[in-house]
Parts: structure tokens; sequence; C-alpha cells
């Protein structure tokens, strides 16, 4: 970092010395001025916009506080009745002796603004006693109410519902009540014996509701509603349009938030919310104000500001751009020239009369222009090798012959009985085309280039019925480096074709990879006939081959490797060959030891190219056509 700023220090020296003082002052003053000008007011905007959001929040807490203790109040109320209710009427009065409908009666109108009715069912959910309604509709069954189960399941609390119509009594006045309801499991005394029952107080919801609906959140422009540990509503002050599915809310996360304001974004719109917990209800109060409402605060003194600091950027831009014309005009001069390179014109005058820079400029031009197009046709060259030896390598990735060989090895096997077999050598043949395409990355780690050979082995042994094994290692730390993709298949392909077919008893192959210092080494042995050494030194250059005369194959194989090896990593990489006639051959592949974070550099900046189809060759006889 240290190096780095030094080198634009010392650049900025020799700009600041060279270069004419008005274009200096041109674009430092221009700079300065603008970037001072948007920091300073982006910075008041930003600190009022977050102490306005911040006392937002303080206001909408302080609110949902209080709204939070007048619930409180309301809800203390009905359980006051319930626990009334519960120790000193039910639990006193044996009901084989005594009816509770007085003492109820004497409850109920002690709190009838705020209750609707009080009933006690026993465990069946026949009726016992209630107050003011006294008859039970005929097609209701308390038993399987919502509150009268979660009263059975969990004795020891009081529960809360949602908000419903009460429609377990006949109303004389024909009225639909919205209530909450407050279950709890009670004991009840008959001739001695205990049974369980359930006890029901029906607040009234108008109660909950004018307490919430005036409430004032964000200068009006924000509302507030509340939903049960679940995130059912129990209220809203737009509720019915969303039980009518025209509004939705989004209460399911609301009752997940904790205490506190919280930023959201809900149908494309951002909001500020802010959440309270009732207590003993699980209840949560959530206020809500659209965020797009608090820019009205301080739209004006946004638009003040961009006016300013489009205005003072408009005149000083007009300014500089008439001081710094005559300055440029060289520079643009060139430029011109510059296109006409680059739209492909061979003749072009890159001479300009100037400023030192543009004139130094003009002539380091002219002598760039003159090595690049000595260098294009070497490039040109060069990439239309290489692109030769990737789409060799890549067409015969597929070889049709070894395709056909092998399915037509599994239908064998299969009309022969050995399912388990040919499902071996599917599976196999699938996973080796699945690291051959490898998502068009032509960089892959060792693991799945030796996964690669490993697949191809176990295919190629079965066809010639292990006839040759095959052993495969990697030192620690080598399969986590990279290379390029399908470069021990063709190998392998060659030891198999014209070492095994060849050697004398049982074939061996042992493959290995290990680092040296900082190459990775991927060995090929195989104790196959060996060949002589003229052979060997013919084999990466011309298209020499170490195949006998009647041996099948052009010898492609391995000199794709090495050439495509070489145009990526460099001459110093590639295939070493070692043999000695009846003393085996071992193919040594040196790479640059490439870590995780180089090998995915490597894999951006080196795409494959898609393979062309492939189709089988009309005149090849065998399946080694184009594999060595």
């Amino acid at each position: 970092m240290r190096g780095l700023s030094s080198s634009l220090r010392r650049r900025w020296d020799a700009v600041y010395h060279r270069a004419s003082i008005q274009m200096i002052l041109s674009l430092s003053f221009t700079a300065v001025a603008v970037v001072g000008m948007v920091f300073l007011g982006l910075s008041l905007f930003l600190r009022f916009s977050a102490s306005n959001n911040a006392l937002l929040a303080e206001n909408s807490q302080r609110v949902l506080s209080q709204v939070n203790l007048n619930l409180d109040a309301r809800l203390r109320e009905m359980m006051r009745v319930s626990d009334t209710a519960y120790y000193q009427i039910i639990k006193d009065a044996d009901l084989a002796e005594e009816d509770l409908t007085r003492d109820l009666e004497l409850l109920y109108y002690t709190s009838r603004e705020s209750l609707v009715s009080i009933a006690v069912f026993a465990d069946s959910g026949d009726l016992i006693a209630a107050v003011p309604l006294t008859a039970l509709k005929n097609s209701v069954s308390p038993e399987r109410e919502s509150w009268f189960a979660a009263a059975q399941e969990r004795i020891e609390n009081l529960h809360f519902s949602t908000p419903h119509v009460q429609n377990l009594f006949v109303d004389p006045d024909y009225r639909y009540r919205w209530v909450v309801s407050l279950s709890r499991h009670v004991e009840l005394t008959k001739d001695g014996a205990i049974e369980s029952g359930v006890l029901l107080v029906d607040m009234s919801y108008g109660g909950i509701e004018q307490i919430c609906k005036d409430v004032d959140l964000g200068s009006g422009r924000g509302y507030l509603y509340i939903v049960d540990g679940a995130g059912e509503i129990v209220y809203h002050p737009r509720q019915q349009l969303i039980y009518a599915g025209l509004l939705e809310e989004n209460n399911r996360a609301a009752a997940a938030y904790a205490d506190g304001s919280h930023d959201e974004i809900f149908q494309g719109r951002r909001r500020q919310v802010t959440v309270k917990t009732v207590g003993y209800t699980g209840w949560k109060l959530v206020g809500v104000v659209p965020s797009e409402n608090l820019w009205d605060d301080y739209g004006q003194l946004l638009l003040f500001f961009l006016f300013v600091v489009i205005f003072s950027i408009f005149l000083l831009v007009f300014v500089n751009l008439r001081l710094s014309a005559w300055i440029t005009a060289p520079m643009k001069k060139l430029d011109l020239a510059v296109k006409k390179l680059e739209a492909g014109q061979e003749t072009v005058d890159l001479a300009v009369n100037g400023p030192y820079e543009v004139e130094h400029l003009s002539r380091s031009i002219q002598s760039m222009v003159s090595t690049m197009r000595h260098l294009m046709d070497d490039i040109i060259q060069q990439e239309e090798q290489k692109r030769r030896s990737e789409l060799d390598v890549l067409q015969s990735q597929i070889n049709p012959h070894f395709l056909y060989n092998t399915l037509d090895s599994v239908i064998w096997m299969t009309e022969n009985g050995r399912t388990e077999d040919a499902v071996v050598m599917l599976t196999s043949l699938a996973r080796l085309f699945r690291i051959s395409l490898s998502r068009g990355s032509n960089i892959i780690t060792i693991a799945d280039e030796l996964e690669h050979a490993r697949h191809y082995l176990t295919i190629q042994k079965m066809r010639y019925k292990n006839k040759f094994s095959a052993d495969i290692s990697a030192a620690d730390g080598a399969e986590e480096l990279y290379t390029i993709k399908l470069i021990v298949q063709p190998i392998l392909e060659n030891a198999i074709y014209h070492g095994m077919d060849y050697a004398d008893g049982d074939g061996k192959i042992r493959i290995s990879a290990f680092r040296e210092r900082e190459d990775v080494v991927i060995e090929v042995a195989d104790n196959g006939p060996g060949m002589p050494a003229e052979v060997v030194e013919r084999l990466l250059d011309q298209g020499g081959s170490y195949m006998a005369a009647d041996s099948k194959g052009s010898g492609i194989g391995l000199r794709n490797v090495h050439r495509r090896i070489q145009l990526t990593f460099g001459r110093e990489y590639g295939l070493t060959i070692l043999s000695e006639p009846d003393d085996g051959t071992v193919v040594r592949i040196r790479l640059p030891a490439l870590d995780g974070e180089r090998g995915r550099s490597c894999r951006k900046e080196e795409p494959v190219e898609p393979a062309p189809e492939t189709s089988g060759d009309p005149q090849a006889g065998t399946e080694k056509g184009g594999g060595q």
C-alpha cells in the first residue's frame, strides 16, 4: 500500500511540473469544489435523516408503550373477572347442590361494559351455567372450539383467542358481537368429586378497538395493529379489507420481530416498524410508518440542496470547458487519429504539435503501432495453433467409437444377466462425461482429473476382462491443485492400447500425482513392451509414434496434451517420456502448482470453447482412431 501511494505521488508530481497551470487549476478546483459540496451536503442531509428517523422511532415506541398500558389494564380486568369467577365462585361451589348463575350474574354486572358473556362448561362440552346469554345454539358443539381445546391441553395457562363473532349463544337482540375469548381449565365439584371443566369469558372486541383506533403514529401517516404469537391478526384498522382479501399485511413476519424499531420492505415499499410485546397474552403491538412519508419532512431541504449542487456544477463545468478547450485541442486531434486506427485505417498521421506531453504521447503511439503490427501476426498464428490444438482435444473428449463399444458392452452384459456390471459401467461412463464437460471450464482440480481417469479405467478394465490392473494415488496436497482437464486419459489410452495389448503376463498401470517444489507432476507408468530411444525422441515432435506399423491410431493424443500444456503454461512445462524396450514406459506430466486462488483465476481467464458435435468417422475401423 505504501509503495502504491509513493508511486501515485511521483506520477502526480511529474504531471504537475509538466502540465499547464490552466489545466491544473481547472481540474483541481472543479473536483475539490464538487466533491466538497456533495460530501458536505450529503453529510448534513444524512445526519438530518438519521435524526428524524430516530426521533420518529422514539415517538412510535412511546405511543406503543401508552397503548400497551391501556390494553394491559383492559386485559387485566378480563383476567380479574376470570380469577374471581373461578376462585370465589366455581371452586367453592358443589354443583350437585348449588347453582352458579346468580353469583356469575353479580360478577357480570360489575364489568358489563367490557364483557359480553361468562360461561362454565363441563369437560364433555355441556353447559353448566352462563350469563347473560343462557341458550346455546343447536348447531354448536363447544368441545370442538379452539378455545375449549386450548384450555384442556394447557391447563395451567390462560388462553386468549383472536377476534371472532360470538357464535355459541342465541342472542335475543339478533346482534353479531365481535369478542375476544379468555378460556381456562377449571376444577368442578359435584357430589364431592372433582371433574374437569372450562371457564369462558368473552370480552367485547370494541374495547380493544377503542384503545387502538385513535392512535397517532408519524403525524397521522402511520397505523397500529395487533398480532398474536402465531402471527394472526387480533386488531387492524383495515381488518375487514384484509379478511376480504383486498389488502395484505406483513403480520407473519412482524410476529417474529423483537421489541424495538425495524426497517422492512413490504410489497416493494420501505417502512419503519415498531414492535411492543403485550404481557400475559403473547400479543404484539405493531406500529407501521411508511418511509416514503418521512421524506415529506425534509423534501424541501433535499430540493434546495440538489438545486445548489446542480447550479454550482453547471457553472464550474461551463467555465472550465471554455478555459480548457484550447488546451485539449491537440489531444483531440491525437484521439481522432487513434480512432481511425481502431477503425482499421492503415495510414494515419499521428504527428501532432502541442504541449510536451501530447508530442511525447504522439511519438509513443507511433512506436507502439509499429510494434503491435509486428506482434499481431505472431499472436494470431499462436492463437490459431492453440485453438486448433484445443479443438482437437475437445473433439477427442467424446470418442464416438469408445461410446459405441462401451454401450455395446453394456447391452451384452444386460442380455447375459450381468446387470450389476452394466450399472457399474454406465455409472462410470456418466461420471466420465460429467467431468469431461466440467461446466464449460478448461481448468479443473487434479482430484477431478484423477477421478476422470479412474472412471475411464473402470470401463476399460471391464471391457478387457481385467487383463490389467491399475493403481491411482496422490500425495498430500496434490489433489487440491489445479490442472487443465483431460490430459491423463489420452496417456492411459496409449498405455492400454499399445502397452497392455503387448504386455507379457498381467498388465499394470500406475498413476501418481505429487508436488516438486513449485511444480506438480502426474506420472503414468505401465509395464508394457516399451520402445526404443529414437521413437521416444520423435514422439512429441512431428507426429512420431512408438506404435508398430500395424498398430492403430495417429499418435495425435500425446502431442495434443503436450501442446495444450505449453500453450497454456509455457514451454518449460509439458510431457516427458521415459521408456526402454522390454522395460515399460513412464510418461511424466509437469505443470505449475496452481493453488485455489490462482486456479480459480485461470478458470475465469481461460474458458473452453464449446466442442462441436462429434460423429462417427465412416472410415474409422476401431475405437482408437483419435485417442493417442
